[in-house]
């Protein structure tokens, strides 16, 4: 389960932004939580775009607050074919990208995180939104999720057992091409990234406290 990540890292940041032709910038931000308004990346009219989201899919329709009474910042793979479920149809019509630079994983005890970074890159992460219009202006707000995978390999199982990020290779412009677009629905072709498959090796550093990021051991490699 991705918890938090960050986006701290312009030169990564803008490496990510070129690659995938979007002109409009990504904020840069720290320590972002569920619940919190971050950047998504998806497909306008306009082309590419980034557009602030609240990282929490399902929305309380009055308030267009999270709604906390269901945990939504992230959306099992294992769920996205469930048609009563709500990650079924944003799967399916408005997938997007999340952009980061790293994120914190718990091991589940409460008192093992780790900070995860790619190695010398941005972070794609495989995310879905969701549109909701305000009753009393009109505006449009947005709502995202992370897609989280089983864990990978006994390496990821001692940083968290139960489940990881979709990490996605977005210098794949063919997937890319597919990710992104509204009018790809032909989901079947994402199976291979749901079983978990990393695009690059992955770096873990142990950290004190998940909102401080504090290392307090040597970083390590997780290989892809």
């Amino acid at each position: 389960m991705c918890g938090r990540f960050n986006t701290k890292d312009d030169s990564k940041i803008a490496s990510l932004c070129e690659v995938l032709s979007v002109t409009s910038e990504v904020r840069l931000q720290s320590d972002l939580a569920p619940g919190s308004v971050i950047d998504i990346i998806y497909q306008s009219e306009a082309g590419r775009t980034v557009s602030e989201a609240l990282w929490w899919l399902l929305l309380d329709e009055n308030s267009l607050k999270p709604n906390y009474k269901y945990s939504s910042f992230n959306s099992r793979a294992d769920k996205l074919h469930n048609r009563q479920g709500i990650s079924f149809i944003p799967y399916r019509e408005s997938r997007c990208i999340i952009p980061a630079t790293a994120f914190v994983e718990g091991f589940g005890d409460r008192k093992t995180y780790h900070m995860i970074e790619l190695l010398g890159s941005a972070i794609a992460f495989g995310g879905l939104y969701k549109e909701y219009k305000s009753r009393k202006t009109g505006e449009m707000v947005y709502s995202a999720s992370i897609i989280t995978l089983p864990s990978i390999s006994s390496a990821w199982d001692k940083i968290s057992p139960k489940s990881m990020p979709l990490i996605l290779d977005f210098n794949d412009q063919a997937l890319m091409e597919k990710w992104i677009s509204p009018e790809f629905s032909e989901v079947g072709e994402f199976s291979k990234l749901l079983s978990g498959c990393l695009p690059e090796d992955l770096t873990a550093t142990p950290i004190a406290k998940p909102s401080r990021w504090d290392p307090i051991g040597e970083s390590f490699r997780i290989s892809g």
